[in-house]
């Protein structure tokens, strides 16, 4: 805003931009972000472009660990401060109740079924998308899993000498991915997921491109501060959740990635957590994403 325009703005502007700030707030899923449809066979296929990282940024993607499970007292849906590389009460709980029992014990159970998930954000372009043509050659926020990313860092480090290292993030030299969704034992598999060949986008322009890029979102606002709760804060959520069966035990190493978790044949496009509990079991679905 210029100084002239400072001057000629008015309390009523204001007020009309918190109203839609509130409206956008009670909006429910990000628009911003973008996720595939099945169809009643439980089969999906997209083609999209992984973007570069937004100007002034230096990755193109974000990593976040989250935890999404219900106990006695509701749904305790939160980001890890793991992902910080700071101590969350989840994770400390989770250690002790490995600690306290042995294999198949509730505990470890327990431990399991509130374990960590990983989760990643990165721009996209939809190159196709026939469930939502609507979608087609626009940018868009895509949340993934460990699958896809595991197969975007194989497509950067192959396996076999035959292969070429393809950046598929480049916007000339990169591929698209088609992203194929079948359903395997009620959930989704993205095992036969694939690159295209490498390929300008498009086959865009310069200039073309760099109005794409220009619409990339930020993706280091996934991991700033706000966005995650204090730790003394989010113990007290734990407890309330967990009805105070929260246990004290000494220190044994616990993976929180050792076991699989089933996916969900619906998904949700991840927001920040809410009150209530009816917007915690819908924000619920997107917890164990792969």
């Amino acid at each position: 805003m210029s100084f002239a325009s400072l001057k000629k703005s008015s309390f009523q502007d204001l007020l009309a931009k918190a109203d839609n700030l509130n409206k956008t707030e009670k909006s429910g899923p990000d628009e911003r972000l973008w996720k595939p449809e099945v169809d009643k066979a439980g089969n999906g296929y997209a083609v999209i472009r992984f973007l570069p990282a937004p100007n002034g940024e230096d990755l193109p993607w974000a990593q976040v660990w989250t935890h999404a499970f219900q106990g006695p007292g509701g749904w305790y849906i939160e980001n890890s401060l793991t992902t910080l590389g700071k101590k969350d009460p989840v994770s400390d709980l989770n250690r002790e109740l490995w600690n306290s029992g042995g294999e198949g014990s509730p505990q470890r159970t327990q431990a399991r079924n509130q374990k960590r998930k990983l989760n990643y954000y990165s721009n996209i372009y939809v190159v196709k998308d026939s469930a939502n043509p609507s979608n087609e050659g626009k940018v868009f926020l895509y949340r993934y899993g460990k699958k896809i990313f595991d197969k975007v860092m194989e497509s950067m480090q192959p396996a076999f000498e035959d292969e070429t290292p393809v950046n598929p993030f480049d916007l000339w030299k990169g591929a698209d991915f088609k992203l194929k969704i079948t359903k395997v034992a009620g959930f989704w598999n993205y095992d036969k997921s694939e690159f295209d060949t490498a390929a300008t986008l498009g086959d865009l322009s310069d200039k073309e491109l760099e109005g794409i890029w220009k619409q990339e979102h930020s993706l280091a606002a996934f991991t700033a501060d706000d966005q995650f709760k204090p730790y003394e804060e989010l113990k007290e959520r734990l407890e309330r959740t967990l009805k105070g069966n929260y246990s004290k035990v000494e220190d044994e190493q616990f993976d929180e990635e050792a076991t699989p978790t089933p996916v969900p044949t619906e998904t949700a496009a991840y927001q920040p957590p809410a009150s209530g509990d009816d917007t915690l079991s819908y924000f619920a679905k997107l917890a164990q994403e792969d």
